[in-house]
């Protein structure tokens, strides 16, 4: 999945500084922690674990869920660590990411691609081992699919970096459902859909904001090579993909009325705003004033609130 890390508000001179100073393995643990993007991780986990409740229908088999989580975790943490040295020279000109290890030079490029490697092939041992082999597998292909296609390829070469790269943050949906029931149906590959309609508008709302950022590093997302309007009108078709995919669970999967009333609600909200974006081009407004982060953030909350309704009303079923 493309998500992203909070910017850093210190000043450049005062990470000159800092990086100068010896560090101490506590903050050489941090370094390495770090290339693995934490926060980003958060997301994943919050898709991944939902559907393991709808997949048992209730509590998920607690050792296969917190296997699935662990090595899961891993798995995103190498292709997040992986990105990291791929783009370790862009990571160093963008005011968002320059407080990453490598742009701080605080783990040596090559420790990096070793550490990612090693975390990619005790996740996909681990998921085959104490899961299955189908989870491991798709697990596998979600790592090099996002470091290999969207890091290597798409990224720096067309502004439908996200629409398709996001297909590896898709992954932890069938992952999930994998691991539990050792095989795949439809009901993951609704909420997959779900997930890969969010992405690109969640994306190009962030990119709306450090785009200077972006077209610096030569990162042709779609805000620094396409009109403000376009990429609003844009996320609003993805948005209402976005809500009326998710609507598709209920018949599909089966669920109580708990999950289509929430998902009308949260969805409605989503569109309300996204809606309102578009209001404030038509008003003129430009740059910082569009306000595009208000719809970021809403998005996150989206998100995690709409998988939060599928393991509520997976208990209930």
């Amino acid at each position: 999945m493309v998500l992203t890390d909070k910017q850093s508000m210190t000043p450049p001179g005062a990470a000159e500084a800092s990086d100068a100073t010896p560090h101490s393995f506590g903050d050489t643990v941090k370094a390495y922690v770090a290339l693995t993007k934490p926060r980003i991780i958060e997301l994943l986990l919050i898709t991944t674990l939902p559907v393991m409740f709808l997949a048992a229908r209730g509590l998920p088999p607690l050792w296969i869920a917190v296997n699935t989580l662990v090595f899961g975790t891993l798995s995103a943490g190498s292709a997040n660590a992986l990105n990291c040295y791929i783009d370790r020279d862009i990571d160093a000109t963008m005011r968002r990411t320059r407080r990453r290890p490598l742009a701080r030079d605080l783990v040596p490029p090559t420790n990096a691609l070793i550490f990612g490697v090693i975390l990619g092939v005790l996740s996909t041992l681990g998921l085959g081992l104490m899961v299955n082999w189908l989870a491991a597998g798709l697990s596998l292909a979600a790592n090099l699919f996002y470091v290999l296609v969207y890091s290597m390829i798409l990224k720096r070469r067309t502004s439908q970096n996200v629409v398709w790269g996001g297909l590896a943050g898709c992954m932890p949906v069938l992952i999930g459902w994998a691991g539990v029931t050792g095989s795949l149906d439809w009901a993951p590959v609704v909420l997959f859909g779900v997930v890969f309609f969010w992405t690109p508008p969640h994306t190009w709302t962030l990119a709306m904001r450090y785009k200077e950022d972006y077209a610096a590093a030569k990162i042709p997302m779609l805000p620094v090579v396409a009109t403000e309007r376009r990429v609003v009108l844009e996320s609003i078709v993805y948005t209402w993909a976005t809500v009326l995919c998710s609507l598709l669970l209920w018949p599909v999967a089966g669920t109580t009325l708990l999950y289509p009333a929430v998902a009308l609600v949260l969805g409605a909200a989503c569109l309300w705003e996204v809606h309102r974006l578009l209001g404030r081009v038509n008003a003129g407004k430009t740059g910082v004033d569009l306000r595009p982060m208000r719809f970021f953030h809403w998005s996150n909350a989206y998100l995690a609130l709409l998988f939060l309704a599928v393991a509520i009303d997976s208990i209930f079923v």
